[in-house]
């Protein structure tokens, strides 16, 4: 299923079944190099650990705050778009000179899987129109929002990184 041509709540869950999936064997691949290998950046991209760490973000703006409009959703490991103010960063409580170990952001990240996988398993077709009244973060535009734009997001956002996951993964493997 491609991430445009999702249109029912049961293509939202059978897309996010995948995702996971191909993720679970990407971490797996990647849990095979030491420790430091999963902190190394490749061509000066983001680590994996770096990675994880903007799901992690990715995944609390457009899922915990703007689709469950939770008053404080982000997590301390959060790693934000480069653009993304310093300042505004911290004000979220997130640390973004924080280096933490891999196993510390990979609980983080499996909890906002859990999360994304919760919102999908009661979702229904009417619900993904449901309208988001707040923006992901900070400095986000105002504008109107559904619950499946703010899910697609994250489902662009976990494709794409783990594109780039394993482009630098076999650079990592083959050194």
């Amino acid at each position: 299923m491609r991430l445009r041509e999702m249109r029912t709540a049961d293509d939202f869950r059978a897309t996010w079944e995948t995702i996971e999936r191909l993720w679970s064997e990407t971490l797996a691949r990647a849990e095979r190099l030491p420790e430091a290998a999963r902190h190394e950046r490749v061509d000066d991209e983001w680590s994996l650990v770096e990675t994880l760490r903007h799901l992690v973000f990715a995944t609390d703006a457009w899922a915990g705050r703007a689709i469950l409009d939770a008053p404080d959703p982000f997590h301390r490991l959060g790693l934000t778009h480069s653009g993304y103010p310093a300042e505004d960063a911290a004000a979220l409580g997130i640390d973004l000179d924080a280096r933490p170990a891999y196993a510390e952001v990979a609980q983080a990240r499996a909890g906002r899987v859990a999360l994304v996988r919760g919102i999908l398993d009661g979702l229904t077709d009417a619900g993904l129109e449901r309208a988001c009244t707040r923006a992901p973060a900070p400095g986000y535009p105002e504008e109107p929002r559904t619950v499946g734009g703010c899910l697609r997001v994250v489902m662009e956002e976990e494709c794409e990184h783990r594109r780039y996951t394993l482009r630098d993964l076999a650079a990592l493997e083959a050194r």
